[in-house]
């Protein structure tokens, strides 16, 4: 017993040391940590904290690595891009914790604040979204999805006999299934809040359980409405298709052979599958990177990873989300200028404009979820640095 006090002891003395030589900002975030999964009941303080290593919390959730590969992909440094724009209140006001942008592949601009670093990984809450619906054009070039147009059924076999046995492929894409679905992250009661916390029924995926349970609002097609679960169910019906979890699919496939810098993770859900609508754990210049990987059609060296249309359609108005000059594509927001977005509530973005060959690639920490003014802010940066690079063309 006395050598087991001992031992204790020592440890106790061995972690104060530990603790002690921590800076006080890491000390911090310590204490933020969270101890729960209501993400979007959080304080400031323990997203800061979370947001930054929701990989890290097993207690809490469970992920998957998504690998890196031996090459990596420069981002040299370009000429320094002088946008028309007050940075430091910017960062301020939308909380940035991560911002790089990449014209012509040179980076042109990059920063960092929350005690945030490129070494870093933080949250993509739903610019997943985008990366899993990527994953469906690659397992069409792949044969194993053999048509957009199948019925959802055929891949998720849970789904027979639901609301979903009349929606296709395509129309889980565009999110136009016609099922009811409540988004509102304000609601503790909404879908998107109660359906992480579902009790699956036995043998059963969680997100299939619960989306089977839903209700049609109109038929399939007709109806765009937001749906976080729907990109879910993607996720698994791309994981039934190629017989491979998400995040192996996607380093196999764009994550490794493309040349992200760092291995990245995908949160899993209670029964196991990756949380396809949300939370990819990466660094901002390898989100960036994707955004490179899209700019290319799709291509890597000479190997051709979604059909060579993917993108011309994925990133085009599919569906009218009834706001004028703006669209969706497949699970990618769409504007009439040709350029579109991966978007993330709390403050995540990939933002592409082929035209200037410009790729914008944002993590933070918004106070809120989602506002309208916050969206706005980050809208009004994008269209500075579209005029920076129209003025220095003109030079």
């Amino acid at each position: 017993m006395r050598r087991w006090v001992k031992a204790l002891a020592l440890v106790v003395v061995l972690l104060g040391v530990v603790w002690a030589s921590l800076g006080r900002d890491t000390r911090a975030l310590v204490r933020a940590m969270p101890t729960n999964t209501d993400v979007l009941f959080w304080s400031d303080a323990q997203r800061d904290a979370g947001f930054r290593m929701l990989d890290g919390l097993p207690w809490l959730v469970k992920s998957r690595t998504i690998s890196s590969g031996s090459i990596v992909r420069p981002l040299p440094p370009g000429e320094p891009l002088v946008v028309d724009f007050d940075l430091d209140g910017y960062f301020a006001q939308q909380r940035v914790a991560g911002l790089v942008v990449v014209v012509d592949g040179q980076v042109v601009l990059e920063r960092y604040g929350l005690d945030f670093g490129p070494e870093g990984r933080w949250t993509s809450f739903s610019v997943a979204k985008s990366l899993t619906s990527t994953l469906v054009g690659a397992a069409v070039q792949d044969g194993s999805i053999r048509s957009l147009d199948d019925k959802v059924s055929m891949y998720i076999p849970d789904l027979a006999g639901s609301v979903y046995d009349d929606v296709t492929v395509r129309q889980l894409l565009t999110m136009t299934s016609g099922v009811g679905w409540n988004e509102d992250y304000a609601d503790p009661n909404s879908d998107v809040a109660r359906f992480n916390a579902h009790v699956p029924d036995e043998g059963v995926d969680a997100t299939v359980s619960y989306m089977r349970g839903l209700q049609r609002v109109a038929p399939p097609g007709e109806l765009w409405a937001y749906k976080t679960g729907e990109t879910n169910l993607i996720g698994v019906l791309v994981s039934s298709a190629t017989g491979r979890p998400l995040a192996e699919y996607l380093s196999e496939k764009i994550w490794a052979p493309f040349g992200m810098e760092q291995d990245a993770t995908w949160l899993l859900g209670s029964t196991g599958h990756e949380i396809s609508g949300c939370c990819i754990q990466a660094s901002t210049r390898d989100m960036a990177r994707f955004g490179l990987f899209v700019l290319g059609g799709g291509r890597i060296g000479e190997s051709q990873v979604v059909p060579a249309d993917w993108f011309a359609q994925a990133t085009t108005r599919q569906a009218d989300i009834g706001q004028p000059g703006r669209g969706y594509g497949f699970q990618w927001w769409t504007y009439d200028d040709g350029t579109f977005a991966a978007q993330g509530i709390f403050g995540q973005g990939i933002f592409i404009d082929p035209a200037r060959n410009l790729v914008i690639a944002t993590n933070g920490n918004w106070p809120v979820a989602s506002r309208d003014d916050y969206w706005a802010g980050r809208e009004a940066f994008y269209h500075a640095v579209q005029g920076a690079l129209d003025r220095a063309q003109r030079r």
